[in-house]
């Protein structure tokens, strides 16, 4: 079989088991030539144990129309949201805090990210992680 040729790469952000077709996610895949209900029942296949929680996708589109597709792990800022329960961060960090969260919290955010982070160790990942908390005006505690 001849090797498949590349015709496009793109990322996305959907919520896990819940993506429909609908915009933003429809114009996006329909504008890489993928068929989207197609992704779309894949993609809710694969992430039905991450209901509801955003996840990253790469997704890589060949010549023939096909595609696949790999599934990322939450973004960083998210998982702070929801160990912080807060709405949203700060948009003046340095100045208004807006949630605490402990440094246990940030040691199972940086293992679940692990495989997705650019860190050597452990803790080089947790200090990645504390560096997002710093920029969204959540305080880190411990």
């Amino acid at each position: 079989m001849a090797k498949k040729e590349i015709k496009a790469s793109f990322k996305l952000m959907a919520p896990g088991g819940s993506a429909t077709p609908a915009p933003p996610l429809g114009p996006v895949l329909g504008a890489n030539g993928v068929n989207p209900g197609q992704f779309i029942t894949q993609f809710n296949a694969k992430t039905a144990a991450l209901k509801g929680k955003v996840v990253g996708c790469v997704v890589t589109v060949y010549t023939d129309k096909s595609f696949t597709f790999e599934i990322k792990s939450s973004p960083a800022s998210v998982l702070i949201k929801e160990k912080a329960k807060v709405e949203k961060g700060s948009g003046v960090p340095n100045k208004n805090k807006v949630g605490k969260v402990k440094r246990a919290d940030l040691e199972a955010i940086a293992k679940e990210k692990m495989a997705d982070l650019n860190a050597g160790s452990m803790e080089a990942a947790v200090r990645i992680i504390e560096g997002q908390c710093r920029s969204m005006g959540v305080v880190v505690e411990g």
